[in-house]
C-alpha cells in the first residue's frame, strides 16, 4: 500500500459513499462490491429501474427528444450516469465489460463537464519503489491533444494532485525547455502553459530536477509533481517504461474533469485493481 492509497483508503471509510455499478455480471465487480461494502469503505447501489428523473437528467443535459433519451436509458450504463447526475448515487465505477470511450460517452451525455473544462481526460497515480508519488496525464484518453485540451488536462490534472497528493506543481512536457527548441509540438505546449498557468514547456529533466531547471533558465521553481504529456504517445509510453523497467506501480487510469465522480476500470482489471481506483476516484473528487 502506498502512502497516498492509504489516505485514499481513510477518506472512503469516512464517506462511505453511494456507488453504483452497472456491470455486477461480472464476477470481479461483484466481489469488489461486497469488499468494499464489508470493508466499510462504499454503500453499493442496485442499478434502478428508468424513471422520469432519469429523463429530465438527460434532457436537460443534452437538446434531445424524450423518446430518444428513454431509449439511451435502457442502456444500464447510461441508467447508472443518471443515477448520479440526479443524486441517488455519488460515483460510477464500469469499465470491466464497456470500453473506456462508451463511459465517457455516459458520463459526458448524462452528467456533463466541469465548469470551465471542455475536455474529459484520465490520469495514473504512479508510484515508485522509493515511494515517489506522481500524477501522470493523460495517458489513456487523448490521443493528439490541442493547446486548450492539454490546459483542460492541466487544470484537472492539478486539481486532482491537490485532493491525493497535497499539493500540485504542475510541468507540461516537451522535447524543450523553455525557447531553446522551435516547432508545432513545442508552441502547442508553450500556448497550453499560457492558458493553464502553469509551467512549460519542460524537458522531463528540468522539471524533475531543480539544478538542471535553473541550468536551463526554466520557469519552475519546486519539482513537479504532476506531469503532463503533449501526447497519448508520450504518456502511454513513459507510464509503461516507469512500470517496466523501474519497478513502479501504475493506478488507473482514472477518469476525471466531470461535475461527478466517474470511475473506468480496465478491462483487465482485478479485484484489488478494482477497489483501489474505487477508492482513489473517491479520494480524488474532493467531496464532490
Amino acid at each position: 500500500m502506498t502512502a497516498t492509497l492509504d489516505r485514499a483508503f481513510e477518506i472512503a471509510a469516512e464517506r462511505k459513499p453511494r456507488v453504483v455499478f452497472p456491470e455486477m455480471e461480472d464476477p470481479r465487480i461483484s466481489e469488489a462490491a461486497a469488499r468494499l461494502h464489508i470493508d466499510g469503505l462504499a454503500q453499493p447501489v442496485p442499478l434502478g429501474d428508468l424513471a422520469e428523473h432519469h429523463v429530465n437528467a438527460l434532457t436537460s443535459n443534452r437538446e434531445m427528444r424524450r423518446s430518444i433519451a428513454e431509449r439511451l436509458l435502457q442502456r444500464p450504463l447510461m441508467r447508472a450516469a443518471a443515477m448520479v447526475a440526479t443524486g441517488e448515487a455519488d460515483l460510477l465505477v464500469a469499465g470491466a465489460i464497456a470500453p473506456t470511450r462508451r463511459v465517457i460517452e455516459a458520463a459526458s451525455m448524462v452528467i456533463g463537464l466541469e465548469d470551465g473544462i471542455q475536455t474529459p481526460s484520465s490520469y495514473f497515480l504512479m508510484v515508485l519503489p522509493d515511494g515517489q508519488e506522481f500524477i501522470f496525464a493523460d495517458c489513456a484518453v487523448n490521443v493528439s491533444p490541442s493547446a486548450q485540451e492539454l490546459a483542460d488536462i492541466a487544470t484537472t490534472s492539478a486539481k486532482t494532485a491537490r485532493s491525493l497528493l497535497g499539493q500540485a506543481e504542475v510541468a507540461l512536457l516537451s522535447f524543450a525547455t523553455g525557447y531553446s527548441g522551435a516547432g508545432g509540438s513545442v508552441e502547442k505546449v508553450r500556448e497550453a502553459a499560457y492558458i493553464a498557468g502553469v509551467a512549460g514547456p519542460l524537458q522531463a529533466d528540468a522539471a524533475l530536477d531543480i539544478a538542471t531547471a535553473l541550468k536551463k533558465q526554466a520557469d519552475i521553481s519546486n519539482r513537479a509533481n504532476v506531469l503532463i504529456f503533449p501526447d497519448l504517445d508520450a504518456g502511454n509510453i513513459a507510464y509503461k517504461l516507469l512500470v517496466q523497467l523501474a519497478g513502479a506501480k501504475a493506478y488507473g487510469p482514472i477518469l476525471q474533469g466531470f461535475r461527478k465522480p466517474i470511475c473506468d476500470l480496465s478491462r483487465g482489471a482485478t479485484v484489488d485493481e478494482i477497489i483501489a481506483a474505487t477508492v482513489l476516484s473517491i479520494a480524488g473528487s474532493d467531496g464532490q
